[in-house]
């Protein structure tokens, strides 16, 4: 049951993203509402605020997978 539930986010996610980059609607990309999130463009903050949870979460991941 559960690889439909991440088939499906798969597909929804490629659908979502791959439309905002056909589209060319730069807003709309995973990536410009990241940085717009964390304000990665603006503040320092939110840059060491968006590297310590993304190297918090890859380090989690890697444990997790190792596991």
């Amino acid at each position: 049951m559960s690889w439909i539930v991440w088939t499906l986010w798969v597909v929804l996610f490629a659908a979502f993203e791959g439309w905002a980059l056909l589209t060319r609607r730069y807003d709309d990309t995973l990536t410009n509402n990241t940085r717009r999130l964390f304000r990665t463009r603006t503040s320092k903050t939110g840059r060491v605020v968006f590297t310590v949870s993304w190297c918090g979460f890859a380090l989690w991941f890697l444990l997790h997978i190792l596991a």
